[in-house]
């Protein structure tokens, strides 16, 4: 008798996901917030690039011209080289390293829209009595979800947002986001262009090294 009452107590318990993703290319902020952060990670990433070519050219004309220089000609040309190498890796390691400046220009901007899909989905899930909701976006382990447990759709109408018109040219998956879905929990939706997972997001790194040095 105790273990069918686990068994009903289970079928009783109602769950739901998200796909965070298509929630997310329905928000102009997050679209406006990924224009500035890749605007940004470009400019940074040319001015260090700049930084490596100097070098790269100086290098060259050093090696061209030491035969004809002094010895105290050539250290200071080589601590000059040198300097400015080191000078590259750390804006380097500054703007694209872990923890780096365009990782808190990213978890600035990206954290308040994460918060706000993260109350929809509270209520969401509060009105449709969910026990847990899961973003089918961040979880690789998923290996089949019905549509009709979609809330995604229910999230965006909670958040004012028109569902089905995405901002990115993207069309949500035929037969998700139906309303006849039911559920939603309380964890932050991630996935590679959610608010969480993107918050770690690095820059490319450019010329001369990884960024973290």
């Amino acid at each position: 008798m105790a273990l069918l009452a686990g068994v009903l107590t289970a079928q009783a318990q109602k769950f739901g996901y998200v796909d965070s993703k298509y929630i997310l290319s329905h928000m102009p902020e997050y679209q406006q917030a990924q224009a500035e952060i890749n605007k940004l990670s470009a400019q940074w990433q040319k001015e260090i690039e700049s930084k490596y070519e100097t070098i790269e050219k100086l290098e060259k004309a050093y090696q061209a011209e030491k035969i004809l220089l002094t010895d105290e000609m050539r250290k200071k040309r080589e601590e000059d080289i040198e300097q400015r190498r080191i000078e590259a890796k750390t804006m380097q390691k500054q703007k694209f390293g872990v923890d780096g400046e365009l990782f808190q220009r990213r978890e600035e901007m990206i954290r308040p829209i994460q918060d706000m899909i993260y109350q929809a989905i509270q209520e969401v899930a509060a009105q449709g009595g969910l026990m847990a909701v899961f973003d089918k976006a961040n979880q690789s382990n998923l290996l089949y979800t019905n549509p009709k447990h979609d809330i995604s759709d229910k999230v965006l109408k909670k958040m004012g947002l028109k569902p089905g018109e995405t901002l990115d040219g993207e069309e949500k998956e035929e037969g998700e986001g139906n309303e006849g879905e039911e559920n939603k929990s309380d964890q932050k939706p991630g996935g590679n262009t959610s608010p969480s997972q993107d918050s770690k997001g690095r820059g490319t790194a450019p010329k001369g090294g990884t960024g973290k040095q």
